[in-house]
């Protein structure tokens, strides 16, 4: 697969100006061509700090090219409003409405491979640095000067690429580090683990009667306290509560640091597995968790681009069971529904895969499914880009409700 989310891995995408509230650039023509390069790392500590460094010219000598194309999408009419609606999600578990107006900007052009391929390595690399062995980079990249997050930080991590005229950010979010699937590791490891339980699994990772869970909303059976629930997700270990909301906010700070270098820019976030989840819950586009955390959602989310292939059983939502590779390894990837547009490629009918967690390496994706075209399509080389059926339904063999003094 490419991008986590169903549950919380996939690779997700999005164009994301309905943020900013500053003067947006003047729109281009479509399928215009940017070039990108890394300007800067970011990291938000255990602490909610954002770490935010620049990167040396030297490390932005060449480019990553992508072509866009005008994409409708959605702005609030109040900052004020928008803000409020937020902070009440986070605070008290509740709704608040909020008004949008309508707009073109210009996004990534999700039909094109060559562009899903370099928005691919550009989220590869939000799990490790410039002078790694395993950075995505044009020929000739000098890696002569060792840049980075600070080595024992356990919060979000990942790069900020900017194209060459400004008018463009690409934000992108490290996902899981598992040694399951990739070998890898890291201080991130257990709260990642963590995210991943709460986020995106049915009822507090309560997969078995041996599990330990992540919350106590588990009422027995198949009985889950949706109240218990809502206010778990609250938690200050939550990359999202930490992450979104700073003094009140984290991800927040880190997006008004990126507004205020680049106040007249497009703002693109991707992400791979929890990173795309959490981007995606900016948006938001995760459908269960995004419902759990009240998040105030635009009237489409049609802006936003899940791209995963059917042999990764995490976004098809079947990595599930204490006897799934997931179980074993104590992850409960459950979820599988999720708002906006997805680009599915069916690499087990048309490619003969198996069904296999290894697959959902970030790398698996760049080197052996957009590596070339998608020919199994007509003369597309891009599976077309579809919603998700209005009866995708997650976590349906549980009843979610208020259960408090029952035995």
């Amino acid at each position: 697969m490419l991008y986590l989310l169903p549950t919380t891995l996939r690779f997700w995408l999005g164009s994301l100006l309905w943020l900013d509230f500053s003067q947006p650039p003047a729109v281009l023509p479509a399928r215009t061509s940017l070039s990108f390069q890394l300007r800067h790392e970011h990291a938000i500590t255990n602490d909610s700090r954002v770490v935010f460094s620049n990167v040396a010219p030297s490390f932005a000598a060449d480019s990553y090219v992508t072509t866009t194309s005008n994409i409708q999408t959605h702005k609030p009419q109040s900052a004020k409003a928008f803000h409020s609606a937020r902070l009440r999600s986070i605070r008290y578990d509740q709704s608040e409405q909020v008004l949008w107006d309508t707009t073109n900007v210009l996004g990534p052009n999700v039909e094109e491979r060559e562009t899903l391929l370099t928005l691919a390595k550009m989220t590869s690399n939000a799990y490790t640095s410039p002078t790694a062995s395993d950075w995505y980079t044009p020929n000739g990249w000098n890696k002569s000067t060792p840049f980075g997050w600070e080595p024992d930080a356990d919060g979000i991590r990942g790069h900020i690429f900017v194209s060459d005229d400004n008018s463009t950010v690409v934000l992108s979010i490290k996902g899981t580090s598992a040694g399951w699937i990739t070998g890898g590791g890291g201080p991130t490891v257990r709260k990642d683990k963590l995210n991943d339980n709460l986020l995106f699994s049915c009822c507090c990772a309560r997969v078995g009667p041996t599990w330990y869970t992540v919350c106590n909303c588990h009422q027995g059976g198949s009985k889950c306290d949706q109240e218990c629930l809502e206010k778990s997700l609250t938690e200050e270990s939550l990359y999202y509560s930490v992450g979104l909301f700073s003094g009140l906010i984290a991800l927040q700070n880190l997006y008004n640091n990126v507004t205020y270098l680049y106040p007249n820019a497009d703002i693109w976030l991707i992400g791979h597995s929890l990173g795309g989840s959490l981007a995606s819950l900016i948006a938001p586009s995760e459908k269960l968790a995004a419902t759990r955390l009240h998040l105030p959602s635009p009237p489409s989310t049609q802006h936003i681009t899940h791209v995963f292939h059917t042999a990764d059983p995490i976004p098809m939502g079947t990595c599930t069971g204490i006897t799934s590779s997931c179980g074993v390894a104590g992850y409960a990837m459950e979820t599988r529904c999720h708002l906006g547009k997805v680009i599915r490629y069916d690499t087990v009918t048309h490619l003969g895969w198996s069904v296999d967690v290894r697959t959902h390496s970030i790398v698996h994706i760049i080197d052996r499914l957009l590596s070339e075209d998608w020919t199994q399509e007509g003369d597309r080389t891009v599976p077309e880009a579809k919603a998700d059926g209005e009866d995708c339904i997650d976590c349906f063999n549980w009843e979610f409700g208020s259960f408090e003094g029952q035995s």
